[in-house]
């Protein structure tokens, strides 16, 4: 058994949400999800859906094994807990592979890390894009 985990906000769901989770879970037999906490996202907008929402949303995507939300005090608790071979990134996750990797084996973690690569098959692949035309959208139609 190959366990991968992928990371995430997972505010608006959208094809590049789509793609980066069916691409970590062709990595392995499991894909675990964690699911940012609303009061952890700290690098950008705060989430328009509810974290408790997100993570089912997440969960009932196919291919996810499992989606968690993540710990509001320590980012590593649940991967120690999960025990993944595999964390995937997202190409536009702020996260920096040798401190990751570095900070993973500090806590026993050998974990491989592979970042995922960018879905270009349409223009909505970012929630703050969808939520920015909805507001155009809204604007330009009054």
């Amino acid at each position: 058994m190959r366990r991968v985990v992928a990371t995430g906000t997972f505010d608006i769901l959208h094809p590049g949400h789509l793609w980066y989770l069916s691409e970590s879970a062709r990595l392995g037999t499991e894909l675990w999800v964690i699911v940012a906490r609303d009061e952890n996202v700290k690098h950008k907008p705060r989430p328009i859906i509810p974290e408790e929402q997100r993570v089912i949303m997440v969960g009932a995507l196919k291919g996810v094994f499992k989606a968690v939300l993540g710990d509001q005090h320590d980012m590593f608790r649940p991967i120690e807990e999960i025990k993944p071979d595999i964390i995937t990134l997202g190409f536009n996750q702020h996260f920096q592979e040798n401190r990751l990797r570095d900070s993973l084996s500090e806590r026993g973690l050998k974990t491989e890390i592979i970042r995922i690569s960018e879905y270009a098959g349409t223009p909505f692949t970012s929630s703050r894009r969808i939520a920015e035309e909805i507001r155009r959208r809204a604007v330009s139609d009054n």
